[in-house]
């Protein structure tokens, strides 16, 4: 294997990065593993990814952990899901603020456990104040259910009075969503090899650039996304304007 290209201090390098985690059923299938085994070796994944994004001097890294339509999958592999967040909410918190990582999570946390909240609770709690990375897990979450949790906001805020629907704009509608304070993902990367966006971050990726890779998660790794970084790094981002 080529030795990953190298990093510069480049203002280029994406301030916001998300990932959809895709392959790990595969990859244990591949080695006759049962699932739950690929879903473990994909946290590790994880925690490597979260260590390189720091170095790579990115600032939010935002990961599709659990997506509201997963709750179709067999209960067995939700309940081992399940027991891996709450493990891993328990044991690596203290990591992260050891390596001044901020811990924000989004998505319906209504239809998650109790204990599994108040873990979520603490954890952000005791990150807070820190000025490294941003780590933002997506759990319970669904693009096109934030999409309209958010006009549901808006049509609260207009129903009492206190907003004009002619005033809603762009920018009144991204002061609303549960993104809001983090920029738009700059870059998105898929594992696993399936190419498409699975209801993740719908109107916050109207500008995103897609990288696709065909490894499953469990085997993406630091210079992995140290590879991705430079494949961003080597594209032109117009937003709609004439290139150069």
């Amino acid at each position: 294997m080529e030795p990953a290209p190298q990093i510069s201090d480049d203002p280029q390098v994406p301030v916001h990065v998300a990932i959809i985690m895709d392959g790990n059923g595969r990859w244990a299938k591949a080695r006759r593993l049962p699932r739950a085994a690929g879903h473990k070796k994909g946290a590790d994944a994880v925690k490597e990814v979260v260590r390189a994004a720091g170095e790579l001097g990115i600032s939010y890294l935002t990961l599709y952990s659990f997506s509201s339509e997963n709750w179709k999958r067999p209960l067995s592999e939700v309940k081992d899901l399940m027991g891996l967040l709450r493990f891993h909410l328990r044991s690596e918190v203290a990591n992260l603020h050891k390596n001044n990582v901020r811990l924000q999570v989004i998505g319906d946390r209504t239809g998650l456990a109790d204990d599994i909240v108040s873990l979520i609770k603490e954890a952000e709690a005791k990150t807070a104040e820190n000025s490294g990375l941003t780590l933002v897990l997506a759990l319970n979450y669904g693009g096109r259910a934030s999409i309209a949790a958010t006009a549901r906001r808006l049509a609260e805020e207009v129903a009492s009075g206190r907003l004009a629907a002619s005033e809603i704009t762009e920018d009144t509608f991204n002061e609303r969503l549960e993104t809001m304070g983090t920029p738009p993902p700059d870059l998105l990367i898929r594992t696993g090899g399936d190419q498409r966006i699975s209801n993740f971050l719908l109107w916050e990726m109207a500008y995103t650039e897609f990288l696709f890779v065909d490894k499953f998660w469990p085997d993406f790794g630091a210079e992995d996304l140290q590879r991705a970084v430079h494949d961003f790094m080597g594209r032109e981002r117009r937003f709609g304007a004439v290139g150069s």
